[in-house]
């Protein structure tokens, strides 16, 4: 089963734009192969509000923001993850608004760097934020207008949190599930095993939308949801037959499998491929010499 993804989307650069009975959306100017048409900020509530994901340092989305905002208190920033599209902005909303932060911690990865991987510095990372406020699993914040429930998804990155708007059926999503493509799994920030856990979890809600980090909204979560874990699961297959027919490297397996894809895009669909070997290695079904590395010879077992 393949999602089916809805590419069509109009972000509107600046402007607030209603998408739910008290919920904007204002999405930056940060468009790109890996942001679609740039990251999707939230403003929850009327009078007393909330914004999820403020993006990246940008001050002219910073302006958009503090406009959509409209002089309103702002009492919560919630972050859903430390990438550079969705955290970085936080600080100065922080300081323009008087806001807490939340956020499930600072950045963290999902294992330790091997001898190899720490010779390289992850650009992507947000390693200077750190919440005022640690949101968990279940955990709820509140204002007079608004509950927003944690809902713990990491995967794309080890502190991953999506957050569920009590009452409405509405989840903001992050970077987690998005309707527009799959989300990138990238070691040693990302973890596969995370990730088909966190889509297990999403499995026992009963949610009716949500509102990605990026593109439009997912209208049918439960369908696309299962769609997403079969996509994922079906690319690992083909995975496992590419080592079966002689691929040894991940540079083999993504000329094979993603000789159709943007090869934009190739440098990102060769770390989903080391994620889904790092999980194969840990089911046992394939085998490297020592940890698993993304340069390393891969063969079945």
């Amino acid at each position: 089963m393949t999602p089916k993804f809805e590419t069509t989307f109009e972000p509107q650069h600046g402007d607030a734009v209603p998408v739910l009975d008290s919920i904007f959306r204002v999405t930056a100017p940060n468009s790109s192969p890996f942001t679609f048409h740039g990251t999707n900020s939230y403003i929850v509530g009327r009078s007393t509000l909330a914004v999820i994901d403020p993006g990246p340092d940008n001050d002219v989305h910073l302006e958009a923001l503090l406009r959509a905002i409209d002089g309103r208190a702002v009492s919560h920033i919630f972050v859903t993850h430390t990438h550079m599209d969705h955290s970085p902005l936080a600080q100065k909303l922080k300081l323009r608004t008087g806001a807490k932060t939340v956020g499930y911690g600072p950045h963290v990865r999902a294992r330790a760097l091997t001898e190899a991987e720490t010779k390289f510095s992850d650009a992507s990372s947000d390693l200077a934020f750190v919440p005022d406020v640690i949101i968990k699993q279940d955990d709820i914040i509140t204002s007079d207008e608004w509950s927003l429930r944690g809902v713990f998804t990491p995967g794309h990155t080890a502190n991953h949190i999506a957050f569920a708007l009590e009452g409405t059926g509405a989840l903001f999503s992050g970077d987690h599930v998005m309707a527009w493509a799959t989300t990138i799994v990238a070691p040693p920030d990302g973890s596969m095993h995370d990730y088909l856990a966190s889509l297990d979890r999403l499995l026992t809600r009963n949610d009716r939308i949500y509102f990605p980090g990026h593109g439009g909204p997912v209208r049918k979560p439960r369908a696309f949801v299962r769609a997403l874990k079969s996509h994922r699961l079906m690319r690992e297959a083909a995975i496992l037959q590419r080592l079966k027919s002689g691929d040894q490297t991940i540079s083999e397996v993504v000329q094979n499998i993603y000789k159709d894809t943007d090869p934009r895009l190739h440098g990102a669909a060769a770390l989903t491929v080391f994620a889904h070997l790092e999980r194969l290695v840990a089911l046992r079904l394939i085998k490297t010499a020592g940890s698993p590395n993304f340069g390393g010879v891969y063969e079945v077992c």
